[in-house]
């Protein structure tokens, strides 16, 4: 084991082949991964005086009274990628410390450049943050840089492992694979803002100006427009809460909806989509005001619904982390096999895809992160789900309402009903398709928990899962049945409960009521 010996960032100082350059500069293993360090360092050298220091000399030419509208293309796909570039680093970092615990010597090269790369990553999206937030996009030059020097350096080191022989079979090769994939897709992400706001090698730059919402000094809901972590974490809300938890909350401060999130505007959306249908490919073809509602909301629910299924993917990987980690705890770990994977390229530990997997400490890891994931996702679909049903409801009983002002009573229903009895209808049924939409992505969400489990239990039990799963099945009639019938029968004694307890004497009482 390594704990306890000197530090060393290529391995044992005693040993001449780990600084050796005599088969040339690249093929020395040591010297590539602090060729990877440069990168990371240039970042940190060039950002922290611009975020520490000189950063308050820098003011947006457009003065408004938020900051955090967005200002540049490819906004959430920049954030989702340093999202995964971060996981990935947090796995390189896992494999070089659990590599460099089974090496004779300590190799600071294995994890300080993942260590480093996640420092800068974390670097980047923060100085990201303070450019787009000051609408300064020139100074966005410099992450143009990194990623293509990181693209480079880790390019290099994914070839020169292809040349040695390694390959799939090992993890650090596919950690460098997916390093060389996100480097390219972020300078790609990169590229695009330089195409589009012409930033820079361009005589015209594009001028952007602020959404509307955040002009009008009365919108608070910052939702549509912070970045994606602070939409994940609800972090912009800080501010009202914190208000509201010294003194009570007005309604003032709450504010004005977005333009996006008002009734007018969902009206007209579905209200669109719906004359779409008669003056569509098909005008003969009656128009449906489900397919209206898809078209006009669907984007939203389709998006609820693959947070759900992440969310409900998630939820299985805490019990397989458990279950390995049990399974660890109960068996030694054998390192009698290390030298089988020594390379002659590095002369480093090089473990298996699988192998990482064994560590108790880094399933722990895994297990942190995929509940905190879980939840997040969870969360989010029910804030999607919540809001698309709200804007649903708005633009149907505009819709509705709309339509009720141009019929009289007698030719809606025949004259038995007032028409303060159809608006009543009218808010009932609207609200029942709101709360549908609410519980709707359980529908297909309960599928996958099922088959999901069940394929999971067939795996550790065998025909005992199928055999469980079934009981389950033929059981699903009766609970049904049961939880109906309870269900009426709470909802008749409650109604005799507020009978009595109104004490109108005019009210005919039903007769099972005691």
């Amino acid at each position: 084991m390594a704990g306890g010996m000197p530090l060393s960032f290529c391995g044992n100082n005693k040993v001449p082949s780990a600084y050796s350059v005599d088969n040339g500069v690249l093929n020395n293993g040591c010297f590539v991964d602090a060729l990877n360090l440069v990168p990371h360092v240039f970042l940190l050298f060039i950002t922290f005086p611009i975020l520490f220091i000189g950063w308050g000399s820098q003011s947006s030419k457009v003065q408004i009274h938020h900051n955090t509208w967005l200002h540049f293309p490819g906004h959430n796909m920049r954030w989702i990628l340093t999202f995964l570039l971060l996981f990935v680093h947090v796995c390189e970092f896992a494999e070089g410390i659990v590599s460099n615990t089974i090496m004779s010597t300590n190799h600071l090269h294995l994890f300080m450049p993942a260590f480093m790369g996640f420092i800068a990553a974390t670097t980047s999206v923060v100085y990201y943050h303070n450019i787009e937030t000051s609408n300064f996009p020139k100074l966005l030059l410099v992450l143009f840089i990194y990623w293509v020097l990181a693209f480079i350096t880790k390019s290099i080191k994914l070839w020169k492992f292809a040349e040695f022989g390694i390959r799939f079979k090992y993890l650090r090769f596919c950690i460098t694979a997916l390093l060389v994939i996100l480097y390219g897709l972020l300078m790609a992400v990169e590229i695009n803002v330089i195409r589009v706001r012409k930033y820079v090698f361009f005589t015209s730059p594009q001028k952007v100006k602020p959404p509307e919402d955040l002009q009008d000094l009365g919108v608070r809901f910052l939702q549509p427009f912070v970045n994606l972590l602070s939409k994940a974490t609800y972090w912009w809300m800080n501010p009202l809460i914190i208000g509201a938890h010294k003194r009570p909350i007005e309604l003032k401060k709450i504010g004005k909806l977005p333009i996006a999130m008002r009734a007018l505007t969902n009206y007209l959306r579905l209200k669109d989509a719906y004359e779409d249908q008669r003056t569509g490919e098909d005008p003969d073809r009656a128009p449906s005001i489900w397919r209206s509602m898809y078209k006009a909301f669907g984007r939203p629910i389709l998006l609820s619904s693959t947070f759900r299924y992440l969310a409900d993917l998630l939820g299985f990987a805490g019990p397989l982390c458990i279950y390995g980690i049990v399974r660890n705890l109960e068996v030694e770990n054998n390192v009698t096999s290390a030298n089988k994977n020594m390379e002659n390229y590095f002369g480093v530990y090089f473990m298996h895809t699988t192998e990482l997997l064994e560590n108790s400490s880094v399933l722990a890891v895994l297990l942190f992160l995929a509940l905190v994931l879980q939840r997040t996702f969870l969360q989010a679909s029910y804030y999607v789900t919540i809001e698309t049903g709200i804007n649903l409801r708005g633009a149907l009983l505009a819709m509705i309402y709309n339509k009720i002002l141009r019929l009289s009573t007698s030719n809606m229903s025949m004259g038995e009903m007032t028409l303060g009895e159809i608006n009543n209808l009218v808010a009932i049924e609207t609200n029942q398709l709101m709360w549908f939409l609410f519980l709707c992505p359980n529908l297909w969400a309960m599928p996958v928990q099922i088959v999901m489990g069940v394929i999971l239990l067939y795996n550790f039990l065998s025909w005992s899962a199928l055999v469980g799963a079934s009981v389950i099945v033929l059981l699903a009639p009766v609970q049904y049945l049961i939880a109906t019938r309870c269900m009426n029968e709470c909802v008749h004694g409650c109604m005799c409960v507020a009978l009595r307890w109104t004490a109108d004497l005019s009210r005919v009482y039903p007769a099972s009521c005691p």
